[in-house]
């Protein structure tokens, strides 16, 4: 039978019972009283992998297409260069003001109060969960696009390659929705190392099988037209689309790097010794490395197969006919990614709600109240009835959002460019900047804010070249109706 327990009891029960050994040393709790972090950078890597590696993997063919083999490639690197040298900065800015002996920053918007303050601390908020809500929404659209990848492939296989094999999407997005519901009773970060890992494995899955039918269809002869500078003003696009598509393709770039987003709540199940910055600078190494080795790879030859008429998705590219088993295994193993993707995304969400709401209202039997349900060779259950009916009610609004608006480049663009400048650049400079007391107008100074201008740029740029695809896309586009 559940036992009611408020909160606080629970804690004081956990730790009195378990939480002593040895002579009355804590071991199931860090100095700061909160649950012990059990991380490592080896966890820390997985779950960037399965943040970075996402459904911005499967656009890259198509941006490489409208930038062309120059540019395309140029500015896929300078983004993993960008993004790697801010984690490091961001990573310094988990612990406040020393980052090795400071005190812990639990949350990014934690971090930017403790290092800035004042109006800055509620502009990164705005920034970080409106980003985090979109990702949530992106992921949506694309789990559903695979699954229905996976459910006309049957089709066709079945009936033909003449069948009508019209599928819409949305059921498939209340499949991935009643999924998530489940799932986002996990209580918080430090119990999703099983998912990410599972995500991750799945993210290289899908990255080889796309990568393996590109190369496939490369060495297969097929004539497709490529060119130095990507899509053909007057012969593939009008001058206009042109510009307006390499703006849109930055934004898919940059979207294909957002982890920044949730970093210091990564950095936060990292148990200390060693410190939790090298920890998580050689998890960003090895994550942005080896996601930066698939988006060149999976780019520039799904660029190669599909030449300047690629996809979107490029996994879509390969059509749904044969070998529709292994574009089948492909895309099922993008929809389990994705299951886990969204929980990495939307823990901080979770978190930030529920504790702002135990802060504003402690006296609130329904927020504060959990029962403890002694689940069977899984130990003790904390069931919250406040965060079982809120997280719900947030993956149902998701999932009719991404009903509403299933546009998965346009969508992954804007949000790749809403989240870019001011989470992974401007907040990691402007804390590094207070932090070391870099004098002002001195070399180093000049040349952070040069990048953090010119990040400004290019960040508004893609997010002009997405809201021009999300207009286009909007005049024709009728609400709840599948467009395949």
């Amino acid at each position: 039978m559940a036992k009611e327990m408020q909160p606080s009891s629970m804690y004081l029960e956990q730790v009195d019972v378990e939480g002593y050994e040895n002579g009355g040393v804590r071991k199931n709790v860090d100095d700061d009283g909160r649950p012990k972090r059990t991380g490592t950078w080896l966890t820390a890597s997985a779950h960037i992998i399965t943040a970075v590696i996402g459904s911005g993997v499967l656009s890259l063919a198509w941006a490489i297409a409208q930038l062309g083999w120059v540019a395309g490639p140029v500015i896929l690197m300078a983004f993993s260069f960008i993004t790697f040298f801010t984690s490091t900065l961001l990573a310094d800015s988990y612990r406040s003001p020393d980052p090795v002996t400071g005190k812990r920053n639990y949350t990014y918007m934690d971090a930017v109060r403790a290092n800035l303050g004042g109006w800055k601390v509620t502009f990164c908020g705005i920034s970080q969960y409106a980003n985090l809500v979109g990702i949530t929404v992106g992921y949506t659209i694309t789990a559903s696009i695979s699954m229905v990848a996976v459910k006309r492939s049957n089709c066709f296989h079945r009936h033909g390659h003449a069948a009508k094999c019209h599928t819409s999407n949305n059921p498939y997005m209340i499949i991935f929705a009643c999924i998530q519901i489940i799932l986002s009773q996990i209580p918080n970060f430090h119990k999703l190392s099983w998912l990410s890992v599972l995500a991750a494995v799945m993210s290289f899955a899908y990255s080889s099988i796309g990568l393996g039918l590109s190369i496939a269809k490369v060495a297969g002869g097929e004539h497709v037209r490529t060119s130095i500078t990507g899509t053909t003003v007057g012969v593939d696009v009008t001058a206009a689309q042109k510009i307006w598509r390499a703006f849109q393709s930055i934004g898919d770039i940059a979207f294909a790097y957002a982890y920044s987003t949730v970093l210091i709540e990564i950095q936060d199940t990292i148990k200390s010794g060693p410190p939790e910055n090298k920890a998580m600078k050689k998890a960003s190494f090895v994550g942005i490395v080896t996601t930066t080795m698939f988006y060149i790879l999976c780019g520039c030859i799904g660029y190669a197969a599909f030449g300047n008429d690629a996809p979107g998705n490029f996994l879509t590219g390969f059509g749904f006919y044969e070998p529709f088993w292994l574009i089948d295994i492909a895309n099922v193993c993008i929809a389990i990614h994705l299951i886990g993707a969204y929980q990495v995304f939307c823990q901080p969400i979770f978190s930030f709600m529920e504790k702002s709401s135990r802060q504003r209202w402690p006296e609130n039997k329904f927020i504060t109240t959990e029962y403890a349900i002694n689940i069977p060779f899984l130990g003790v259950y904390y069931l919250s009835t406040f965060r079982l009916v809120w997280r719900t009610l947030y993956v149902i609004v998701t999932a009719i959002v991404a009903m509403i608006l299933p546009f998965f480049n346009d969508f992954l663009g804007l949000i790749g460019a809403a989240a870019f400048w001011p989470l992974t650049v401007y907040f990691p400079i402007e804390m590094y900047i207070t932090r070391t007391r870099i004098p002002k107008f001195s070399f180093t100074w000049i040349w952070l804010k040069i990048l953090t201008l010119a990040c400004l740029v290019v960040s508004l740029l893609a997010a002009a070249g997405s809201v021009e695809g999300l207009i286009n896309s909007l005049k024709t586009y009728k609400p709840f109706q599948s467009e395949q």
